[in-house]
């Protein structure tokens, strides 16, 4: 996608892979992140990312920036080495923890689901987002 095109989170939604943001694109992104996240209570995030190392500083980045609460791995991940190549790495703010797999055949980005289940309607899933979106 040309970096001078508007784009919208819905207009995200169709893509398999992340695409580059201009500076504007980013911004007007962000904003409207900001807005439909703020209808949910907590968040789940899938991070697709080409190696272990990438996917968790995405994660500690969208922590820093949305002022999370640290994500820890879960208890069976803590005994695991970090897997080779590409990744699907699933956090969830509900149970403070996430987990990674190894992951052939997905695209690159970060994918927010927003939860409340006292308002179903703001149930949604977000992205894909480039994977230095929120550093």
């Amino acid at each position: 996608m040309a970096n001078s095109t508007s784009l919208t989170l819905a207009d995200l939604r169709v893509l398999r892979t992340a695409p580059e943001l201009g500076t504007g694109q980013a911004e007007q992104l962000a904003l409207e992140l900001a807005a439909v996240m703020a209808r949910c209570a907590w968040f789940t995030a899938g991070i697709m990312a080409p190696s272990a190392d990438l996917a968790v500083n995405a994660l500690r980045a969208m922590e820093q920036r949305l002022g999370w609460t640290r994500l820890e791995p879960a208890p069976a991940e803590s005994a695991k080495p970090a897997p080779g190549g590409p990744v699907f790495l699933k956090a969830n703010q509900n149970t403070g923890s996430y987990s990674i797999r190894p992951e052939d055949g997905l695209g690159e980005g970060i994918l927010i689901s927003g939860q409340d289940s006292s308002e179903p309607d703001g149930d949604a899933t977000w992205g894909p987002l480039p994977l230095n979106f929120f550093a």
